[in-house]
Formats: structure tokens, C-alpha cells, sequence
């Protein structure tokens, strides 16, 4: 007799109603496999998008060992999740944050003695040599209604052609898209000879189809 396993890989913007975390859970209980909550909104973390961008920088700068990481921008569930990967694999990140909108403080104390990891205002002190230089948009889903209060506070953080020669002469560019040109990233850099955003985009595919294997032999 044949046996199916299921799974379940859940990415979700946000709950519809307060009672729906409660149905997910009471749905995973009655799979005969494994359940990954990829994303939702109300998370601090993204589960999947930081491997996917590791995984682009092996590709093109070889290991992380040894490399400095740049996050421009907001302080949201991405630079957490870059946080989270600073401080379990040894690299160093520098984030230009403005003020009122940088990472989790508690993220952020868990993981700073681990390896170095610096918040600044100062776009130029944390792209200084780095390998890598990434953002994210001023305002993410769910926020549109900040929209204009995120654009006069984030004005200045451009990732832009002048911040990057800060960085190193072989730095990659990455942004988890989609992306606004003009606004975090001037269309110069993301469309750019150092921009790698479309093998980015393209390694999700990868990262979730070597989790879905993962999950399958377990």
C-alpha cells in the first residue's frame, strides 16, 4: 500500500483574522510530515531569503569567512535575519540604520559578541570596504500607510554609484527586490555591472527546493 507524506511550506503576508495561527497549527498537527513557516509579516525574521542571499554570495565572492557585510536601510525582518546569520557564521556586518528604525535591540545583543556587528548612521563607515552591499525598501508590505514618513526619514540612505566605490572593488550588490529605483538604490547600482540581484532573485528557487528535499528525507 502506497503511504503519502505531506508538507507544508507556508509563506504568508499576514494572518487574515487572530484565530488563524491557532488553524495553521491544529492543520500541521494532522500532516504525516514536516511544516516550515517561510514568512509573514508579523514575524521579526525571514526564514528562507537569508540563505538565499548567502548562498549568492559564495557564488560570487567565495566564502563568507573573512568578508564584511553592508546593510543600508531599515532595521526590518531582513536585517534581523542578517544579524542572526552574522552572529552563526562568523562574517561582519556594519548596518546604516536611521534613527528610530534599526534592527531588534535584543537581536542585536544576542549576536554582537559573536562576531562584529556595528550599527551606525553613517552610510560611508559601514560600506568601507565591504564585500557585500545590500537594502531593502523604505516602506515594506504592510506599511504603505508610512509610506511618507519612511521617505523623509530614509532620505540620504541611496545606495548609489559614489557609496558603492566606498566599497570594496570587487563588492556585489544584493536587494531581496522588488526594489525601487531612485528611492534605496539608484538604478545605475541595481541595474549595474556589480549588482547581482537576478542570481539572487533565481537562488530562491534553490534554497527552497533544498529545504523541500530536507524536509522529504526527514
Amino acid at each position: 500500500m502506497q503511504q503519502n507524506h505531506y508538507h507544508l511550506l507556508a509563506a504568508l503576508f499576514e494572518y487574515p483574522d487572530a484565530g488563524f495561527p491557532q488553524r495553521v497549527r491544529e492543520v500541521k498537527d494532522f500532516l504525516d510530515g514536516n511544516y516550515c513557516k517561510a514568512s509573514v509579516d508579523l514575524d521579526r525574521f525571514l526564514t528562507l531569503l537569508p540563505g538565499t542571499d548567502l548562498l549568492t554570495m559564495q557564488e560570487h565572492i567565495g566564502a563568507w569567512a573573512g568578508k564584511a557585510v553592508a546593510w543600508i536601510g531599515d532595521g526590518n525582518n531582513m536585517a534581523n535575519s542578517w544579524i542572526n546569520a552574522a552572529g552563526t557564521l562568523g562574517f561582519e556586518l556594519r548596518l546604516a540604520c536611521p534613527e528610530g528604525y534599526e534592527p531588534d535591540r535584543d537581536v542585536f545583543e544576542r549576536n554582537k559578541d559573536r562576531t562584529s556587528i556595528s550599527i551606525t548612521e553613517d552610510l560611508e563607515e559601514a560600506v568601507a570596504g565591504a564585500h557585500v552591499v545590500t537594502t531593502d525598501v523604505w516602506a515594506s508590505m504592510g506599511q504603505e500607510a508610512d509610506a511618507e514618513v519612511r521617505r523623509i526619514a530614509f532620505q540620504g540612505y541611496l545606495v548609489d554609484d559614489a557609496l558603492m566605490a566606498k566599497a570594496d572593488d570587487d563588492a556585489i550588490f544584493l536587494h531581496c527586490l522588488p526594489a525601487h529605483r531612485g528611492e534605496e538604490v539608484a538604478a545605475s547600482v541595481i541595474d549595474g555591472p556589480q549588482s547581482r540581484v537576478w542570481d539572487e532573485a533565481e537562488n530562491r528557487l534553490h534554497v527552497q527546493k533544498a529545504l523541500m528535499a530536507m524536509l522529504l528525507e526527514t
